[in-house]
């Protein structure tokens, strides 16, 4: 189980006056996104952020609105589930949304927390979603590292 040795996930609001935040989530696999979600939220309210939730329809589209959504906001959060099936599926959606991903932020500058789980099976998602019951919260974990980036390269901007 990973977890161990997390980086702390505290989150003051007096850091994250006016950031505007995206949520942006995949429709795919209805209980498990339900929990990423509401474990996002969670952590923007705790950051004294009222962020803003676009839906796209799966994991793989992410990346273009996420880079649309990087013209306007802060910090973006992507939360996504893959669960892994009988065909090489899994490996170019997998791919496609990380180096996406991965790309948006660096071309973009802006922080994109990673809240997309790449699982061998559903209950495997269901452990990381944050539901009661749940062992992890990703979709809290990604949003406070989007956060906590966020703040940090601040620091730096003109």
């Amino acid at each position: 189980m990973s977890g161990v040795g997390a980086a702390d996930t505290t989150l003051n609001p007096e850091d994250y006056k006016g950031f505007k935040l995206a949520i942006v989530a995949a429709s795919w696999h209805t209980q498990v996104m339900d929990g990423l979600i509401d474990g996002a939220q969670r952590a923007a309210r705790d950051a004294g952020i009222e962020p803003t939730l676009v839906r796209v329809p799966g994991t793989f589209e992410l990346p273009v609105a996420a880079t649309r959504l990087a013209e306007k906001f802060d910090a973006i959060v992507a939360l996504g589930v893959v669960i892994r099936g009988g065909t090489p599926h899994f490996d170019y959606v997998c791919q496609g949304a990380t180096n996406g991903l991965t790309d948006v932020s660096v071309l973009t500058g802006r922080p994109i927390g990673f809240g997309v789980l790449t699982c061998d099976n559903e209950q495997q998602a269901l452990d990381r979603a944050g539901l009661e019951g749940s062992n992890e919260d990703k979709g809290y974990e990604a949003t406070a590292a989007a956060l906590q980036t966020a703040a940090t390269l601040k620091q730096f901007s003109n």
